[in-house]
């Protein structure tokens, strides 16, 4: 899909996996575009997810220009259907928002995530 900016290695992928079921145990996840978009705009979103498989792109393209402008990190996984089962729930999300990670080795996974990636949000936010 046009709207992905990039792609990560499968380490991030499962670290983001590993995050994904720490933050539903014991914090806060938001699941859909709409609740993430919320969980965004709130200021409340410390990562925000998003499925490259999501069609029509127009579902996901304010999630992405919303993360930007209010400079929460994002990144890309490959299907909707592993986001969804991911983040806890038995139907494809084409994005999600991790509010609270959890304690310890949540914000640990957040963090390192968060690290992987910045290169590539430097990039895409000075476009």
């Amino acid at each position: 899909m046009s709207y992905v900016e990039f792609t990560v290695s499968e380490e991030v992928l499962k670290k983001v996996r590993d995050l994904l079921e720490h933050a539903n145990k014991y914090g806060r996840v938001r699941r859909g575009a709409n609740e993430t978009i919320k969980a965004i705009e709130r200021n409340q979103a410390k990562l925000v997810i998003i499925a490259s498989d999501v069609d029509p792109e127009s579902i996901v393209i304010p999630v992405i220009a919303l993360a930007r402008e209010k400079g929460i990190p994002y990144l890309f996984v490959p299907s909707k259907a592993e986001l969804g089962r991911y983040a806890g729930i038995k139907r494809p999300a084409s994005a999600v928002a991790v509010v609270d990670p959890g304690k310890e080795e949540g914000e640990r996974l957040l963090q390192e995530i968060v690290e992987s990636i910045k290169g590539f949000l430097k990039g895409v936010s000075s476009e």
